[in-house]
């Protein structure tokens, strides 16, 4: 494809792609790119940070952060610009970014993360303005799509707001063929807020799909923004994906949203236990911090080779809830190789007992077809937060969990 920079491309340089792009809009019928997001994606977003306050230098500064601080290297590749960077469509109604704020242009920005050896994400909508209030995708799908290949965009996420009249699965579905037609490899964040129940159709639009509204800062709360939108505390978000795991595996994930680890409302159990958590539940891990400026208990958390191992691992299966009792839930998951992961979770405010009896309590897992079974294999134990042996299950395991914390296992046969 002959490349062209924007602005500054001629007026019939544009015209071509505009051509181009309608054609495709009447003809294409792609698939989603399959090949990618075989594991959950890894990365880092500036909405739960920065919100609406982005510019060229913070998001360089943020790609120098994660390049040199251990997180590229514990698998973390995207940095997602969400929303705000917008300027105004030009006269053939190609979008440019905000001059002031990304004055060197959105390819230059694009060219100098890639020189850090990672990837880079951007932000639209499925309606006529994003939800903060600017120029969205509609009717513009099949352009933004081959503007986003020109610049070498290797990420969407694609939001919900201003979408009066639209349905989720034809709306989410244009873009995806428009990213086709476009040819340039994109993973594809679908941001529906589980409004139309994406995980029941959109296993060949998207590569992750929002499974409920946005996250809030906080351990277990609601917050009412206005309107039918509701923003959920990370427990409740927990809770929200009950029933959904069957729908998940390599390439398309159930997304709960983006970390808040490190945003300093959470404590130091919280935020592990939120981390600990999306990894049982094989959720994509984009960070939500400010990576330029983070504590060195707030790196050692993100970059946890052995919770990240989890998330990573290649089955691809989600955990679930087991049982709880006495605040306490017992989640597991099944990974490569026979293993197990094992959390349990302490919901309440207080310390509580952790207890499993591993001979007397067999676990079948009907999605993976995987049984843990104690008494036919003996499993080492190994503690994922301190990395510590912790015996077998020839013997009942108990420990003490903090309140709102976890005691994460894995199970080695």
């Amino acid at each position: 494809m002959q490349k062209f920079s924007f602005p500054g491309a001629n007026a019939f340089a544009k015209t071509g792609l505009l051509l181009a792009a309608l054609l495709g809009a009447s003809t294409a019928r792609a698939q989603k790119f399959t090949q990618l997001a075989q594991t959950p994606p890894m990365g880092w977003n500036s909405w739960n940070k920065f919100a609406c306050d982005v510019d060229e230098q913070k998001i360089r500064e943020v790609a120098d952060a994660m390049a040199a601080n251990g997180m590229k290297a514990a698998g973390y590749e995207y940095i997602v610009i969400d929303d705000c960077w917008h300027g105004t469509r030009d006269t053939l109604g190609f979008i440019r970014p905000d001059a002031k704020r990304f004055p060197s242009g959105m390819k230059a920005l694009v060219d100098y993360v890639h020189g850090k050896g990672l990837k880079f994400g951007i932000y639209s909508d499925a309606g006529s303005k994003t939800c903060g209030g600017r120029p969205g995708s509609r009717g513009h799908e099949y352009q933004d799509a081959t503007t986003y290949a020109q610049w070498g965009v290797d990420y969407l996420k694609y939001d919900w707001c201003a979408t009066e009249g639209l349905k989720a699965e034809g709306a989410y579905t244009t873009m995806r063929d428009a990213l086709g037609r476009a040819g340039h490899p994109v993973v594809f964040s679908m941001c529906e807020w589980g409004t139309a129940k994406p995980w029941l159709w959109a296993q060949n639009v998207g590569h992750l799909w929002r499974t409920t509204g946005d996250i809030y800062n906080c351990w277990d709360c609601l917050h009412d923004n206005g309107g039918d939108s509701k923003s959920y505390g990370v427990l409740r978000i927990v809770d929200m994906q009950d029933g959904l795991r069957q729908y998940a595996g390599p390439s398309h994930w159930n997304d709960p949203d983006m970390l808040e680890v490190g945003n300093g409302k959470l404590t130091p159990g919280e935020d592990r236990a939120h981390f600990a958590m999306w990894c049982m539940l094989a959720a994509p891990l984009i960070a939500g911090n400010d990576l330029r400026q983070m504590n060195p208990q707030t790196l050692k958390l993100l970059t946890n080779k052995d919770l990240i191992a989890v998330d990573q691992d290649p089955l691809g299966v989600q955990g679930f809830r087991l049982t709880t009792k006495d605040s306490v839930d017992t989640w597991v998951k099944p990974l490569a190789d026979g293993d197990w992961a094992v959390c349990f979770l302490n919901r309440a405010k207080g310390p509580r007992a952790a207890t499993f009896d591993w001979q007397t309590q067999p676990v079948h897992d009907e999605v993976a077809k995987r049984d843990l079974n104690a008494g036919r294999t003996r499993y080492k134990i190994r503690n994922l937060a301190t990395g510590q042996a912790q015996g077998t299950t020839a013997k009942p395991f108990r420990a003490p969990v903090p309140g709102h914390d976890v005691v994460m296992l894995r199970l080695t046969n």
